[in-house]
């Protein structure tokens, strides 16, 4: 049994911890509060433009574009979201196990990294890291995403990548995160066929007509729809963080909280059998005198 000096430096060893761990929480909670806000003022446009493009492509024929046919050659780019910090629970790693559970191969995979934690773990898996811009994540801001997604277009049309892929976690609420994989580009026509009943039955289809030509307006509008895309992930990957390193760090309290109260009961029985021992020590000495 451990000695009422050694339960007395644990005990204070572990409270300090919970100090620590206590206020990491109230940050995170602050930092939480504006970066859920950012994420949902930022949701609606983030889904709306997806839609927006996917309904656009669905009523236009087959349009030879490269941000819509698969090129020959090249590697896949992953754009791994992840936190510049640690204490977040399994944020980031959900995130690199959706990439490395996500069938890609290792040998003509790059990843371009936006947090420091998937800049040093997916090399150490085998992936080879094409840039690291972890700096993004100390404040996220649009322009940050408009210069990520010139970084990705200009490998893409250089031939360098022929797939874009993002991997980020979805914000759904302060305790639900969802790690999601999504395909940037090439952007996937909807096929013609789909749904023809429920388009017949909603009456006439609107035809779509571009000015300036189709080229032309998906050069212009493609490279908007992925900037919207990467800051929306941003944002909802900022929420998700703070989130996660919430509840980690309530966890830890919590944790410390029972550890101090299962040290206190140690700590008094041992002071109670100290103080019987010398009773009984007391006692017994007594008797031997008379």
């Amino acid at each position: 049994m451990a000695s009422m000096r050694d339960i007395k430096r644990r005990k204070s060893s572990i409270s300090s911890t919970q100090q620590i761990t206590k206020a990491m929480k109230l940050v995170s909670t602050v930092k939480l509060q504006k970066a859920k806000q950012r994420a949902e003022e930022t949701a609606p446009y983030f889904d709306m433009t997806y839609k927006t493009v996917s309904s656009l492509l669905e009523k236009t024929g087959p349009i030879d574009h490269p941000y819509l046919n698969p090129k020959d050659g090249g590697k896949t780019a992953v754009v791994a979201i992840t936190s510049n910090r640690g204490l977040a629970g399994g944020y980031n790693s959900n995130v690199v196990k959706l990439i490395t559970g996500g069938g890609f191969d290792k040998e003509n995979t790059v990843i371009y990294a936006v947090g420091k934690k998937g800049a040093e773990t997916l090399p150490l898996k085998g992936y080879a890291l094409a840039l690291d811009d972890s700096d993004i994540m100390e404040a996220p801001a649009y322009d940050d995403a408009i210069r990520l997604m010139k970084e990705l277009l200009t490998a893409y049309e250089k031939g360098e990548i022929n797939e874009i892929y993002l991997a980020y976690t979805h914000f759904k609420n302060t305790v639900v995160h969802v790690p999601t994989l999504m395909k940037l580009l090439p952007i996937e026509q909807p096929e013609a066929s789909e749904d023809e009943e429920k388009k017949e039955s909603s009456g006439p289809q609107a035809i779509m007509n571009f000015e300036p030509p189709a080229e032309e307006a998906l050069s212009l509008i493609i490279p908007k729809y992925i900037t919207s895309l990467l800051y929306g992930a941003l944002m909802e990957a900022v929420a998700s963080e703070n989130g996660a390193r919430m509840q980690a760090m309530d966890s830890a309290t919590s944790n410390a909280e029972e550890m101090i109260e299962d040290l206190t009961l140690k700590y008094n029985r041992a002071r109670q059998g100290s103080i019987t021992q010398e009773l009984t020590e007391i006692i017994a000495g007594a008797n031997a005198i008379a």
